[in-house]
């Protein structure tokens, strides 16, 4: 036991003692303690104090008493894992002597674990993030809102926004909450007496609209947009739709004939034709000035004044489409060329400058926002799927009425609290029930009930009450109740249903294969998919993607087009992963992606056509898994070059799970010259800065993962020059495995996977409790990577592993 000290102590400072014990053999020859001089030296992360202290403090931890150190032996495990230390280059261990040390460990921490456990205390009151809260109104009313714009910004934590420690409450949140239960009220339930509003939707102007926008639009169907509106009541309503402009304000594709399409719910409600019209010369297709006869000019102003129509609508949430039909015909005649630029010239071509956008007239026409205003000569509330869902009842008479208003409302206040519903709220919600009946009948009554449900705490905050019984300080199992709404949440960010709901309350979910069923069931639900937009989006930055703004006199072929196709990209692939029961190593290494002709054009991925996004077999190493999509590689870059240093951190914290600390003060920033004058390459320039001691230990570790992908450009474009300069991807990783570019990182992460799954492991963690790990966390992990290796470590045996761990069942009360 004592050489293993030795040897441990060797493997964090690199210590000379270390190397002379391991040459003689002879456990006598004791290291002296770690000093400053060695930790400087050696340390990862040297300057950050806090753990050259825990460095110096190895010296004093028991290696025969580990429990009693546990957080700096978790830290140590760590290291010997990822085979950190001691640094490349220096003399260290075989691998069998790191296992054997780091098996010792985690034995001795997880049979204390086991014997004593402690799951932690996650957050005894935990609100609802925005996510969530949307989620949960659909899955109570069947309506659906954007909580982005109804509520603020959730604030983040280890990596993801429902961490209960910053999900607070404030006052302005508190009269957002208020103001939301209102206005989804009235959606859920209807008013009978509305004004005309108009709402207008709007399209991205660097949206192309070259080919079918989305799968709710037609087939052969070219630009425009799909969206879900609300009609509040049957009657008349009108939709008003706008064209794209040049910076002058004309109508731009209007020299041919074009026909718009507007539908409802799949049916045509107006076909019109716009464009082709000649009244006269007309200006230049490129002109900042005019020059075209008047009345040409006025109709190029006002063309689209027609596009208007009234119709008919039934209450509800109803799929309103608008696109031009695709032509399948190209004008004949040599194109026009204009300032030397053709007529038909895409907008994402490198010669077409957004001053050229501006001024561009020609091509198609493209939509620019439709309106849709009412109603107008309302004829009733009608029947929506929201009111099926509150109107479980209907009172004959006047006598039958509080009845069945007690009904309705304890069915919707049960799935909204997640809870059978006690005396005291009923007594509270028919109060207020009572209130609205007296002033406007009785779905008014229900509606001023719904909306105490909506704003009230028992909807809004998760709340996991100790028993009185439970000593101060002890783990104790939590409730069947509140383990359904922790499965819930963790699988669908949303309240459980009625068949979780049930089993909770019958005390069914204690039994183990109940359990497995139930999750089971609920991974091939379609509300899964919020393991896609909501965990990976955070997990791996691609939320980061909305904000991203690549300079377009760079990066000339990326827009939004691209930029939705890259997040879809990603939210498909992790789809597959969770949907098929894949091994989570396959999010390194599959073979396959999911691309529409847009994508594939610019991955050079060959006889993909068409919007649709389909499932392609991957030919080309370098764009397999996760390391060569689109979307990480945008996220991880600046708007006007790769970022090595972002790429590479990216790769530590998401992949390897051991990110570097922040940065030291007063950072300088990186030299584009040489002293001599000379350009330097990335690479060049980031070996200039690692010059700087504060720098280098950190870089060190993160560049080398950067520069494997370095063929990717800013926006994941593959390269393999910059400049004349031929690319040099080689890198290495922190315990000293060279690899060549992507596939040659993938390959190095792939030979040892339990640091890629260990990594995994821990988000599902993080994000299933709404708390960060921990080093008492660590045996619960451990024990999940054991039960799904035989698996391959299958996706669903990890979140398996989840919910049956210490951390998610128990918790421990506050001492």
């Amino acid at each position: 036991m004592f050489k293993q000290a030795l040897i441990i102590t060797g493997i964090l400072v690199g210590s000379s003692a270390y190397i002379q014990a391991q040459d003689s053999g002879n456990p006598a020859s004791q290291p002296a303690a770690p000093n400053r001089t060695v930790l400087d030296r050696y340390c990862v992360t040297c300057h950050n104090e806090k753990l050259k202290t825990a460095g110096l403090m190895l010296d004093k931890a028991d290696i025969e008493n580990v429990p009693a150190s546990g957080e700096i032996w978790e830290k140590v495990i760590r290291k010997l894992r990822a085979g950190a230390m001691p640094p490349a280059g220096m003399p260290r261990p075989d691998k069998a002597t790191y296992d054997s040390l780091a098996m010792y460990l985690e034995t001795e921490l997880d049979r204390v674990a086991e014997a004593k456990p402690n799951p932690g205390s996650p957050a005894a009151v935990h609100r609802l993030n925005g996510v969530e809260y949307q989620n949960a109104i659909h899955d109570l009313l069947a309506v659906d809102i954007d909580a982005g714009l109804l509520l603020p910004a959730d604030e983040s934590n280890y990596g993801f926004d429902n961490i209960g420690e910053v999900l607070s409450i404030s006052p302005l949140r508190l009269e957002r909450y208020l103001s939301a239960a209102r206005k989804i009220t009235r959606l859920a339930i209807g008013e009978p007496k509305v004004s005309p509003i108009v709402e207008t939707y709007n399209l991205h102007k660097f949206l192309l609209q070259e080919d079918r926008m989305s799968e709710d639009l037609p087939f052969g169907s070219r630009g425009g947009i799909a969206v879900r509106h609300y009609f509040p009541l049957d009657g008349e309503y009108v939709i008003k739709i706008v064209l794209q402009r040049d910076d002058r304000d004309r109508v731009k594709g209007l020299v041919e004939p074009h026909q718009l399409d507007v539908r409802l719910d799949g049916a045509r409600v107006k076909l019109f034709t716009i464009g082709g019209e000649h009244k006269g010369k007309s200006a230049p297709i490129f002109s900042t000035a005019g020059g075209g006869d008047p009345e040409q000019e006025l109709y190029e102003l006002t063309a689209d004044e027609v596009l208007e129509v009234r119709f008919q609508a039934k209450t509800g949430m109803r799929l309103v489409g608008v696109s031009f039909i695709q032509e399948n015909w190209v004008p004949e005649g040599a194109l026009q060329y204009v300032n030397g630029k053709p007529d038909s010239l895409p907008v994402h071509h490198p010669t077409f400058t957004l001053t050229d956008l501006a001024s561009y007239k020609g091509g198609d026409p493209a939509v620019d926002s439709v309106s849709i205003g009412g109603p107008y000569s309302p004829k009733g509330l009608g029947d929506t799927p929201s009111r099926r869902k509150i109107f479980v009842c209907r009172p004959i008479n006047e006598a039958e009425e509080e009845t069945c208003a007690k009904k309705i409302v304890s069915g919707l206040a049960r799935r909204a609290y997640r809870r059978p519903v006690a005396d005291a709220d009923m007594q509270t919600l028919l109060s207020l029930y009572k209130a609205g009946r007296n002033n406007g009948g009785f779905e008014a009554g229900v509606g001023m009930a719904l909306e105490r449900i909506l704003a009230g705490p028992e909807f809004l905050f998760r709340v996991e009450r100790t028993p009185a019984n439970v000593a101060p300080g002890a783990a104790y199992r939590i409730s069947d109740l509140e383990l359904a709404s922790r499965l819930s949440f963790f699988l669908w960010s949303s309240i459980p249903d009625d068949e979780l709901l049930d089993l909770a309350e019958a005390n069914k979910l204690r039994d183990g294969e109940v359990l497995r069923q139930q999750v089971r069931r609920m991974l091939v639900d379609s509300r899964t998919k919020s393991l896609a937009s909501n965990f990976a989006g955070q997990w791996l930055y691609v939320r980061n993607l909305r904000s991203m703004k690549p300079d377009q006199s760079i990066f000339y072929d990326f827009d939004e087009n691209l930029r939705q196709a890259f997040q879809l990209e990603t939210e498909l692939f992790f789809e597959s992963i969770v949907r098929e029961d894949r091994s989570v190593l396959d999010l390194l290494a599959a073979d396959y992606t999911f691309v529409n002709e847009r994508l594939a054009r610019y991955y050079g991925i060959p006889n993909v056509y068409g919007s649709e996004f389909r499932r392609v077999k991957l030919s080309d190493q370098e764009r397999r898994g996760l390391l060569g999509q689109g979307s990480i590689l945008t996220v991880t870059s600046y708007p006007n070059r790769t970022s090595p240093v972002s790429r590479g951190k990216w790769v530590l914290e998401n992949i390897l799970g051991t990110p570097p600390p922040p940065p030291p003060p007063n950072v300088p920033s990186l030299k584009e010259d040489s002293e001599n004058g000379k350009v330097l390459s990335m690479r060049e320039r980031m070996e200039e800065h690692r010059k700087n001691p504060a720098c280098a230990v950190c870089h060190k570790l993160m560049d080398p993962l950067g520069f494997a992908l370095e063929n990717f450009d800013g926006t994941g474009k593959w390269r393999t020059t910059i400049g004349e300069t031929k690319i040099d991807a080689s890198g290495v990783l922190p315990d000293g495995t060279k690899f060549e570019g992507p596939d040659g990182l993938r390959k190095a992460l792939m030979g040892k996977p339990e640091g890629f799954v260990t990594t995994v492991t821990e988000k599902l963690l993080t994000y299933s409790l709404g708390r960060g790990i921990e080093y008492y966390d660590q045996p619960a992990i451990r024990k999940i990577l054991r039960e799904a290796v035989s698996s391959d470590y299958r996706f669903s045996l990890l979140v398996m592993g989840v919910v049956n761990s210490t951390p998610f069942q128990m918790r421990r009360s506050e001492p």
